[in-house]
């Protein structure tokens, strides 16, 4: 769900298509078996995944990711710098950086979001979030892109043009507009002020494979090429409050305050109060949502894509829940109030 998820084909380009099995042709190791290659998952860019078996009895994923489209090169070089960080990330095992090919190890069929129910949740989400600070502790500046004031109030924008604009077809008053822009430097200021670290930036459900019951290595992590340099919270809220599974709100703070006290004794420089650091993930939390509710918009209205709409109802639920609670956000609230056409609600703030 990064910012430069673009248009996908429903049908795989037969010039594409061709030049991809015929460099799959060319790969002596792993022997791959080219009759039994099959999509394995869709995605909101114009990557495509296909599952493959070879002689070896495996299977295999590859990639096709078009350039200039897609950013090979970065999925390989932060596959390489998670592996080193010991998360469980695809091998690449064959690359064409110019075609845009990738063969890479099988992390399985599984995500998180198949396998999630009460009775498991509460290990899964552990796992995670021990891999997410095993990623943290070994953060280091200027090795990913940094996300500054320019990449956070880029991604609002998203939220002001495409939800506002193009899906509630709304032109903003100048009042309105800053009324906007005072939140959006509030957020922006508190994620600044957050201590920086590796940052996956879409690390929840749908990204992460579930490895087996008892495997190490959970969760197996996806979707990492947009990495960058950012806020201590913002994968740890992309987890705990996923677009598409929602949880407790008793259960989503035990676990944020179980990754608090876990990331504190790892050394991780996280507020030293738990008041302080929920409101740091709550805020982080709110800036995140903003840029889906766009990101759903663009997906159904640019791309066709408009499955995502269904999402937005619950993302629109951490919006309001979160904008309720403090003061500072709660004008977001009474302009989303005022054009969505709905009576205000009754708040409180601390």
């Amino acid at each position: 769900m990064s910012t430069n998820a673009t248009p996908a084909h429903s049908a795989p380009d037969s010039d594409r298509q061709s030049a991809l099995l015929d460099w799959l042709s060319k790969i002596a190791a792993p022997q791959l078996q080219l009759s039994s290659l099959r999509p394995a998952s869709t995605d909101a860019s114009f990557r495509r995944y296909y599952r493959l078996e070879a002689a070896d009895g495996l299977s295999y994923i590859v990639m096709d990711a078009p350039p200039p489209m897609e950013n090979v090169a970065s999925f390989v070089k932060v596959a390489a710098l998670f592996r080193s960080c010991h998360l469980t990330v695809p091998a690449v095992l064959a690359q064409d950086l110019e075609l845009g090919f990738l063969l890479l190890s099988d992390l399985g069929q599984k995500t998180y979001a198949q396998v999630l129910t009460h009775d498991n949740a509460h290990q899964l989400y552990q796992d995670a979030i021990d891999s997410l600070i095993l990623l943290q502790t070994q953060s280091q500046p200027e090795v990913l892109p940094e996300y500054d004031r320019a990449f956070v109030l880029r991604e609002l924008n998203i939220f002001s043009e495409w939800y506002l604009g193009k899906h509630l077809g709304v032109s903003l008053s100048e009042a309105q507009q800053q009324t906007l822009n005072k939140v959006f430097e509030h957020l922006a200021a508190s994620a600044l002020a957050q201590p920086q670290v590796f940052m996956h930036r879409d690390y929840h459900s749908r990204n992460l494979m579930w490895q087996g019951q008892g495997t190490p290595g959970n969760p197996g992590v996806l979707d990492f090429q947009d990495a960058v340099y950012g806020p201590i919270t913002y994968d740890l809220v992309s987890l705990l409050r996923d677009a598409y599974v929602q949880w407790d709100e008793e259960m989503v703070l035990d676990w944020a305050i179980r990754y608090w006290e876990k990331a504190k004794r790892a050394g991780l420089p996280v507020a030293t109060d738990i008041d302080s650091f929920y409101r740091d993930f709550e805020w982080m939390g709110l800036q995140r949502h903003l840029k889906i509710l766009g990101i759903f918009a663009r997906l159904s209205h640019r791309d066709g894509k408009d499955n995502y709409l269904a999402d937005m109802p619950l993302v629109l639920e951490y919006v309001r829940k979160t904008a309720h609670r403090y003061k500072e956000l709660v004008p977001l609230l009474r302009l989303l109030d005022q054009l969505e056409q709905k009576a205000p609600q009754v708040g409180y703030t601390f």
